[in-house]
């Protein structure tokens, strides 16, 4: 059985790490250096570090801040916002992350999978996937949320893993800093339907919540940023509950 993944998650505007829910009402969590340290720290496998605003503002990612995270911590680091390019990937592979995520600009220009992997290999392209169930729907919604799209969540998961995606990352805007538990019966269908893993975003608020998303979602991995953020769950007791779960996970 592979191991299952913890990852916190570092949604970051204006240099300070910052929580919502459903996408919207930002408050401040904290330093995103020092949390990402605390993190590495802590037992986490990998860290997401998403500049939020970074399409919306037309800028690119924070490459001083990348520099720092990475200068701290010694595991897998994850960078997205703002990136549309090969340079863009270039420039943060140099600044220390491992991986990049790329979400609206997959969709505006689907070629850029393909040419993201041909350069750098799959297992650093993570494709996120916002989506939103609207009418019984799950359609994809871009620049943080905030736009909404008519591709459907499915179809486009099949695409981008053709395409070259090493990884999905899947946020349900619906549970989204809900803490009522992650879309399990979507995250289930996504791992039917292609065979790169899922990472799990949106709704987490227990560590029930985790079990179910790894034994009904089916999920390689867990995202989660509040309830780690404001230390409601702590990310060993997490691991040792899921492990008592019959999940393996890494200690």
């Amino acid at each position: 059985m592979l191991t299952k993944r913890i990852i916190p998650c570092l949604d970051i505007k204006n240099g300070r790490t910052v929580k919502g829910i459903n996408f919207v009402d930002l408050r401040d969590a904290g330093d995103p250096v020092e949390l990402a340290k605390q993190y590495a720290e802590l037992g986490a496998d990998e860290l997401v570090f998403l500049d939020i605003s970074a399409t919306l503002e037309g800028r690119k990612t924070m490459h001083d801040m990348v520099l720092k995270v990475a200068k701290h911590i010694n595991i897998p680091f994850t960078v997205g916002g703002g990136i549309t390019s090969v340079k863009d990937v270039d420039d943060l592979l140099h600044c220390g992350a491992d991986k990049v995520s790329i979400n609206s600009s997959a969709v505006n220009r689907p070629e850029l999978i393909n040419e993201l992997s041909e350069k750098f290999g799959n297992q650093c392209i993570v494709v996120a996937i916002d989506a939103k169930q609207i009418n019984g729907e799950w359609l994809v919604h871009l620049a943080g949320g905030s736009i909404a799209t008519n591709l459907k969540l499915f179809d486009w998961a099949k695409e981008v893993e053709q395409r070259g995606a090493g990884e999905i990352l899947f946020t349900s805007m619906n549970n989204d800093g809900t803490k009522k538990g992650f879309a399990n019966e979507a995250l289930a269908k996504l791992s039917k339907i292609v065979n790169i893993p899922i990472i799990a975003s949106g709704g987490a608020g227990t560590t029930q919540h985790f079990i179910e998303c790894f034994h009904k979602g089916k999920a390689d991995a867990a995202l989660a940023a509040s309830v780690f953020h404001f230390g409601e769950i702590d990310i060993l007791d997490l691991k040792k509950e899921l492990k008592k779960h019959h999940l393996e996970v890494r200690l």
